[in-house]
């Protein structure tokens, strides 16, 4: 189910502990899975199954995003679900480089 999210959005997974803020995304409604099931905008929604964690889960404060850079999401509880948009992971943003000071 496609869901049209704004900067501050909190979306649960609906499969375990996984709690993310959105940071950034397009105008567009997305497709946002958690552990491989859709996830939901209220913690009143989740169920227990069990998430699917190929990839080694989520860790709080860090940064989740996609190829193109178009969706950001903070984590805020961590879990073993991971994050997708429309079928691709997202991956950890990586952190960009101070500038040097002379």
């Amino acid at each position: 189910m496609p869901l049209s999210l704004k900067p501050g959005t909190r979306v649960f997974s609906a499969v375990d502990s996984t709690e993310l803020i959105v940071v950034k995304v397009p105008a567009d409604p997305i497709e946002l899975t958690i552990g491989g099931a859709p996830a939901v905008l209220s913690a009143a929604e989740k169920y227990g199954s069990t998430p699917n964690a190929s990839n080694g889960g989520t860790a709080i404060g860090k940064r989740y995003t996609n190829a193109d850079a178009t969706v950001e999401l903070l984590c805020t509880k961590p879990g073993p679900g991971v994050p997708a948009i429309n079928g691709e992971v997202l991956v950890l943003k990586e952190a960009r480089p101070l500038p040097a000071s002379d």
